[in-house]
């Protein structure tokens, strides 16, 4: 079941692997997240030494937090894969052009996952490009629809 879909992603990206990966929160985190207070749309991943972070993922607290606990809503997050996933991230991404952004966050099995993508940048062209094929697409499919009845 997702809870959050990072759209600019494949607007601004062509993804090119997804990988699943946990995350590392807090218990007034799950509970923000659980209630759907939580945003990827800004957020990028930093590969640092042979540890994966999620930076810039805004988790809004509930206003029912605790009052000792102090909340950073953008805190650095870090993310749980195999060992190597990891060094299969580490040298993809040292390549030129390559990036990890995060793609969806979702729950399986009761847990937070959050989806990876293993991307290369898109120019302004194959933005317009990809919007042309949208269009068309979706002309497509309404000539078959008129087309039907």
């Amino acid at each position: 079941m997702s809870i959050i879909d990072n759209r600019k992603a494949f607007h601004d990206y062509f993804i090119e692997e997804r990988f699943e990966a946990g995350l590392v929160l807090e218990g007034w985190e799950v509970k923000a997240i659980r209630e759907g207070r939580a945003q990827i749309k800004e957020a990028y991943v930093l590969v640092r030494g042979a540890e994966i972070f999620v930076i810039g993922m805004h988790i809004s607290a509930l206003p029912t937090a605790s009052t000792h606990i102090k909340t950073d809503p953008v805190r650095t997050r870090k993310l749980l894969l195999h060992a190597h996933q990891i060094s299969a991230l580490i040298g993809k991404v040292e390549r030129a052009g390559y990036t990890l952004v995060p793609l969806d966050m979702h729950f399986c099995k009761g847990r937070i996952k959050l989806e990876i993508g293993l991307a290369k940048g898109k120019k302004q062209f194959d933005k317009r490009e990809s919007e042309k094929q949208k269009d068309w697409d979706r002309e497509k499919q309404r000539l078959m629809r008129d087309k039907v009845k």
